[in-house]
C-alpha cells in the first residue's frame, strides 16, 4: 500500500511517499502525476517514509527526472537505508538528485 500527499507551494509541488513503491502501487503514483501541470518547476519527493521501491517504482522516478530535467529540477529527500541501497545497487543513485 502506497499513501501519496501532494502538496504545492508556486512553482513547487512536494509528493510525499509513504508505504511499498511497487507493481501493485506504482500505476497510482504515476496516475496522480500524470496531472502534473506545466507550472511546476521543482518536483521535491519525501521519501523518509517509504519502505519499499521495486523496479516498477524506479521506472516512474526515471520518467518524472527526465520531465523535470525539461522544465526545472527533481529532488528525492529522505531515503532510508533500505531505499538509498536499492538506488545505490540499481545505479539510480548516480542518476537521481538525492539529499539526505
Amino acid at each position: 500500500m502506497l499513501n501519496i500527499k501532494q502538496e504545492k507551494d508556486g512553482e513547487k509541488l512536494t509528493v510525499a511517499l509513504e508505504g511499498r513503491l511497487d507493481t501493485t502501487s506504482a500505476p497510482q503514483l504515476d496516475k496522480e502525476l500524470g496531472t502534473l501541470g506545466d507550472d511546476v518547476k521543482e518536483l521535491v519527493f519525501d521519501i523518509k517514509y517509504l519502505d519499499y521501491v521495486s523496479s516498477a517504482g524506479l521506472r516512474i522516478l526515471l520518467s518524472m527526472h527526465k520531465t523535470m530535467n525539461a522544465r526545472g529540477r527533481m529532488v528525492l529527500r529522505g531515503a532510508n537505508e533500505n531505499v538509498m541501497e536499492v538506488f545505490e545497487v540499481t545505479g539510480f543513485a548516480n542518476i537521481l538528485n538525492i539529499e539526505a
